[in-house]
């Protein structure tokens, strides 16, 4: 398109982006609230942006998760390559396949409309959602087990949903053939097209207001911008090369203790990330992509150097990062990624701890560091229909250099919420009998990391089938300076006979009434020597009931109290 694009003084600019992001703000709401599942309308596991006609991300909502920059940027990669000039007003494409449709596991279903102004192309507004089912061997296709993507659920390549604004109804027939609760997910795809109509209404309106060489002069300044400050802010890493390490659990199937390495190196305002020594792919479906591992080093990098950047292609246009292909964060077909966010949380990690040896004051300890997955379905005795209820669990945040870790939330690549007990209760037949924290779990220092969590869930009047997968079950997240390691998490089952631990990556668990499932998420690493903890610190550990006796004697036997 040649348009003579003008110059925007900062002030314009500055309006021009906040009206894009309003957009992206808004769609987010409009999704999270006409979608069916909890996972979408109670959890927000889902987001929303704004892409250029090249495939550029532009703007993302304030509450997107930072691993579906991701997804979208893949899709847009794949749209562009195979529909080139076959593009029309009113398509709306759709894809999930990370192999080859830039996605990053399959039950992140992406949607891109094309915007057109005037009868030409001019950018997109792009959504993705995580469907709680997408069909596959194990009900809500994330459970440990399965050894190929085909194993994962229904495949999507990049394809038109809707033709000149006409919907294929033949694939949509073919979408709810392949999921269990096939009502649930047509109402979370309608909710992901109607977003999609409202953010091009919306793009439009802006247009209006601003004009169109107004508004495509924005999205070349938006993305340049950004890449100047991350590049203004990788500056202020001291030159050097950092080295660092951590370790898998396990791949739920064969192995075990499977490491991720990194070698950092700063110069001047050029960041490398080399994770050359990694372990290679593994049967298990704790692979991941290299477009997701690019997202969580991106969202590493804004969270120490600019929390305020905004999180666009400007980004990822300034790191350099070197990956082995068919490695676990770079891995090929046909390897399975279904619990790829567990790999992308230890990546994470490694930057953290490769960073706190450069920028102490600026990285937080090892946060639970894992995307515990938790998944009951079966027949609700209520209506005679299926159910399937999934939730992905919070746990601790690493301690910081002036203040202790938060408890019980969401960290890194996530930024989904907890789902109520009474949601729980109120969808699905299903009890929560506890909902706590685990005691002890949060590591000792002179800033304790945050707590994990603890649900206890029985099925009511019905029998049901349990799945979930866990990290840092085995590895506990590592403390600084000091810290001690956070708790490590576990799932255990309850029975007439006692309780006893299940795998770390269960598949299909039978339960009843007479059963309970224990889900614990992992805490997080402390920061600083514990006994260097203020006493009125301390006396509030103690009285909060967070901490055993026994824990605070341990790690704080020296700090005299103030009571």
């Amino acid at each position: 398109m040649n348009i003579e694009r003008p110059i925007l003084d900062p002030i314009k600019l500055e309006i021009i982006a906040n009206g894009l992001r309003s957009i992206a703000d808004e769609c987010f709401v409009a999704l999270m609230r006409s979608s069916y599942s909890t996972n979408i309308k109670e959890r927000r596991d889902h987001s929303i942006a704004i892409v250029d006609r090249e495939g550029r991300l532009v703007m993302q909502a304030a509450l997107t998760l930072p691993i579906h920059i991701a997804s979208m940027g893949g899709l847009m990669r794949c749209v562009l390559d195979k529909y080139g000039d076959d593009i029309e007003e009113g398509d709306i494409f759709i894809a999930n396949d990370p192999h080859t449709a830039g996605g990053t596991h399959l039950p992140d279903i992406n949607y891109a409309m094309p915007i057109f102004v005037e009868g030409e192309l001019v950018a997109f507004i792009c959504n993705i959602a995580h469907h709680a089912d997408i069909g596959g061997m194990v009900p809500g296709s994330m459970a440990g087990g399965m050894s190929e993507i085909y194993q994962e659920g229904l495949r999507i390549p990049v394809i038109k949903l809707f033709r000149r604004g006409e919907l294929q109804n033949d694939i949509m027939e073919l979408l709810m053939l392949n999921v269990r609760v096939p009502e649930e997910r047509r109402g979370d795809h309608n909710a992901q097209i109607a977003s999609c109509r409202l953010g091009a209404r919306r793009f439009r309106e802006v247009v209006d207001v601003h004009g169109l060489a107004n508004v495509l002069t924005s999205f070349d300044e938006i993305i340049s911008r950004t890449a100047q400050r991350m590049r203004m802010a990788i500056s202020e890493i001291p030159d050097g090369t950092y080295d660092f390490e951590d370790f898998m659990d396990g791949d739920g199937i064969e192995t075990f203790d499977i490491p991720i390495r990194l070698s950092l190196t700063v110069k001047g305002d050029h960041i490398h990330l080399d994770f050359t020594g990694t372990s290679p792919q593994v049967a298990g479906n704790i692979n991941t992509t290299l477009n997701a591992v690019q997202a969580s080093v991106g969202y590493a990098l804004i969270a120490v150097l600019d929390s305020d950047l905004p999180s666009n292609q400007g980004v990822l246009d300034v790191i350099e990062i070197t990956l082995e292909p068919g490695t676990l964060l770079n891995s090929v077909f046909p390897a399975p990624v279904a619990a790829r966010a567990h790999a992308c949380q230890r990546a994470i990690d490694v930057v953290l701890g490769a960073l706190s040896q450069a920028l102490p004051d600026r990285v937080i300890a090892a946060a639970n560091g894992a995307n515990t997955t938790a998944v009951f379905s079966g027949v609700d005795p209520r209506t005679g229909k299926p159910y399937l209820y999934l939730e992905t669990l919070g746990g601790g945040m690493g301690a910081r250099s002036h203040k202790d870790g938060k408890d019980g939330v969401q960290v890194g690549i996530t930024n989904t919420s907890n789902l109520p007990v009474e949601s729980i209760e109120q969808e699905y037949p299903l009890r929560v009998e506890e909902y706590s924290f685990v005691e002890d779990s949060g590591g000792a220092g002179k800033f304790r990391g945050g707590m994990g969590l603890r649900r206890v869930v029985t099925p009511v009047g019905h029998e049901c089938v349990f799945n979930g997968a866990g990290e840092r079950f085995r590895y506990q997240p590592w403390g600084l300076f000091g810290g001690e390691a956070g708790g490590s998490g576990q799932f255990r089952i309850r029975d007439g006979e006692g309780e006893r631990r299940l795998d770390d990556k269960p598949g299909e668990v039978q339960i009843g009434p007479e059963n309970r499932i224990v889900i614990e998420t992992p805490g997080a690493g402390g920061y600083g020597a514990p006994g260097e903890r203020a006493a009125s610190a301390v006396d509030e550990d103690r009285s909060s009931g967070k901490f055993s006796h026994s824990f605070i004697k341990r790690h704080y036997a020296g700090v005299k109290s103030e009571r």
